[in-house]
Parts: structure tokens; C-alpha cells; sequence
């Protein structure tokens, strides 16, 4: 896979996807010597913890201009300038201005949970196979055993080092519960993907069972390499659509939504993108399906 591919919702336009670290990543799935060092890579936590501990200290703050300038990341979106930031991992969950992510107050819509590319699944049973950019896995290896509830329409949001890494509640409703599943720290890059299928299944994740009035949605997050924590922020069990859930340190990583049996439907752009292999461009508040019914 020489390069990654997206459409851009906003444009229209099938974009070509910058990599932030892609030598690394070629080397480290492509490359025999890369393949023989992968256990220490990323079946620990040693080298992603070192790597937070660098991206915590303020010896970091040289890489925060130089990756808004490689990225083309737009600054005026954000609540905090480029020079007020103490670390590198402080401007990689840096907080947006609340008016830059507006979204449909509506109680039946549904909105995306973070920025990032979103790639929506349809009839997924708990044997259904799911893949995307070369991942692939069943519920039941997704949630480490039985799934909460009946799931049948899945949304799978990756995000890259240019997106903002705090991610949002897609709904109202009532946290039922939350669990946090252990594992490893394999990038979820399209091309670590296509060499490691299973690492939704076996990557460091944790999730929450939302009880909206319309349906249970559950809301998981997916580590990855050079992702030392995943935070959860919100408090109390009662939530609001767009309220803060929480936010990823350094890295690339994932926002998993699955909804029960019956109860939403998937925006049709995001339907036909994804039955033409593409993952959709979106931020975080943008509608990406309804609930088919209201009580």
C-alpha cells in the first residue's frame, strides 16, 4: 500500500492522506528487521510509555511548530496558540473553541464522536467479520467476549496525528457501564493494518454502554502505537450529545461506535463511501446517522 486514500466530506474530493512517521511504520510491518523487533515494539508498553514520557516533557515543545507545518494543521480552530503550549502531548489533546464543532441539537441525530476518517458498517452479526483498510475482527473478539447488547450497524473512527484528540458523546443518555480491556499498541495506520488485521481485537481499548432513550449505543476507544493514555473526563452517568468523554495522548487511535439491533441509520454518504472502500473525512459533531425511531 503506497498511499492512503479518503473523501473529504466537506470538499467532495478523494484525498491523498499524509503520514506523519511513515518510513517508521513501512519499516516496522514491511521490513524483516522491523517484523523481528515487533514483539518489543508493540506487544509492551515499554517503548510507547518512553515515548509519552518524551512527549510530557517540555524538552518536547521543538516538534509542536514544525508538525503544524507538516500537517497543515489550522490553528485558529483551537483554543490555545502554538507558543502557549508546555509540551508536545499538551497540543495533541489541545482543546477546540466549542464554536468551530457546531452540531444538530436535534435528539434523534446522531453525531461523530471525534474527527477523524469514518468508515460505517451495515447487518454486522456477532460473527460478522468487519473490515477496514485491511483490519478486520468479529464482536466477540472486538469486545474480548460477548457483546452487551444486539449490535447490527457499526462506525469505525480513526484518527491521525492532525486531528483533535479529545473525543465527544455521540447522544444523550445513561452510562450502564464501562470496562477497560488490555492489550498491545500496534498502529492502526492502513499499512500496519494490512500486516496486522486483527489489532482493533488486540490493541489496548476501553468502552462504555450509553442507554439512549431510543436505543444502547456503546462507545469504545482504541489505543495504538505511541499512545500512552487513553483519559476519560466526563463525570457522573448522565450525558449530553457533544459533552467530552475524554481524549488520547500522542499517537494514532481509534473511536469504535456500535449500535443495538434496529435503531439508527447510517447518513447516506457515509454508506456509499464506505461500499466504495473509502473512509469518510468528518469532525467531530458532524451528523453521521439518525435514530429511526423516538420515544
Amino acid at each position: 500500500m503506497d498511499k492512503i486514500e479518503y473523501y473529504n466530506r466537506e470538499t467532495k474530493e478523494v484525498c491523498e492522506e499524509i503520514v506523519m512517521g511513515d518510513g517508521f511504520i513501512k519499516w516496522a510491518y514491511q521490513r524483516m528487521s522491523g517484523k523481528i523487533l515487533s514483539p518489543l515494539l508493540f506487544k509492551t508498553s515499554i517503548l510507547t510509555r518512553l515515548m509519552g514520557a518524551y512527549f510530557n516533557s517540555s524538552f518536547s515543545k521543538s516538534r509542536i511548530k514544525p508538525t503544524i507545518n507538516d500537517l497543515n494543521i489550522d490553528m485558529s480552530d483551537f483554543a490555545k496558540s502554538a507558543d502557549e503550549f508546555t509540551s508536545f502531548n499538551d497540543f495533541f489533546y489541545r482543546e477546540i473553541k466549542p464554536e468551530t464543532r457546531p452540531f444538530d441539537k436535534d435528539e434523534k441525530t446522531i453525531v461523530s464522536p471525534s474527527d477523524g476518517r469514518i468508515f460505517v458498517y451495515e447487518n454486522i452479526n456477532s460473527e460478522s467479520k468487519m473490515k477496514v483498510k485491511g483490519a478486520e475482527g468479529s464482536l466477540e473478539e472486538i469486545f474480548n467476549g460477548t457483546p452487551p447488547f444486539e449490535v447490527d450497524k457499526v462506525a469505525v473512527v480513526r484518527l491521525c496525528p492532525v486531528d483533535y484528540h479529545r473525543y465527544h458523546f455521540p447522544c444523550d443518555g445513561e452510562i450502564l457501564s464501562s470496562k477497560k480491556v488490555k492489550g498491545d499498541y500496534h498502529s492502526v495506520n492502513p499499512v500496519a493494518l494490512a500486516a496486522k488485521p486483527k489489532c482493533f481485537c488486540v490493541n489496548k481499548r476501553e468502552y462504555s454502554v450509553l442507554q439512549n432513550k431510543n436505543a444502547k449505543v456503546a462507545i469504545m476507544e482504541v489505543g495504538a502505537f505511541g499512545v500512552a493514555g487513553i483519559y476519560q473526563t466526563y463525570q457522573g452517568n448522565s450525558v449530553k450529545k457533544m459533552d467530552e468523554k475524554g481524549y488520547f495522548d500522542f499517537g494514532g487511535s481509534t473511536v469504535v461506535l456500535l449500535f443495538e439491533k434496529d435503531t439508527i441509520q447510517f447518513s447516506e454518504d457515509l454508506i456509499a463511501n464506505s461500499a466504495k472502500g473509502y473512509e469518510t473525512l468528518i469532525k467531530v459533531g458532524a451528523t453521521i446517522a439518525e435514530f429511526q425511531t423516538t420515544h
